[in-house]
């Protein structure tokens, strides 16, 4: 049973800097994809940051080059490196990952989710 826990979220003021992991246990046959979402109160969720098989990442526009996602297969983490934060980056932030089953079915995984408030 593959699980993900997120961790590093937290109080920062503008402009300040986080950095989001999300551990992976739990065994998978083929890793596809791994992508950072958000949710503010009263809006719906979004895609911060995904990164593919072969490392090639994506993002969202409002990123606007201050997030860096990775993953570290050593530890068995995806990260996500938030810099220059504004306050409307302020949301619940939960990882995803998406893998492959030995008979190439899609399988879908979600952790539950790290806090990021961005104020003074």
């Amino acid at each position: 049973q593959v699980q993900l826990v997120e961790s590093g979220g937290g109080l920062v003021q503008p402009g300040g800097s986080l950095r989001l992991s999300c551990e992976v246990s739990g065994s998978f046959h083929r890793f596809a994809a791994a992508t950072w979402y958000r949710q503010a109160p009263g809006d719906e969720r979004e895609l911060v940051a995904a990164i593919f098989y072969g490392r090639v990442t994506k993002y969202a526009d409002f990123v606007e080059g201050r997030f860096t996602i990775s993953r570290d297969d050593a530890d068995n983490t995806v990260y996500l490196q938030m810099n220059s934060l504004k306050p409307e980056d302020t949301a619940d932030y939960y990882c995803n990952l998406k893998t492959y089953s030995l008979n190439n079915k899609l399988e879908d995984y979600w952790g539950r989710g790290t806090q990021v408030t961005v104020s003074t």
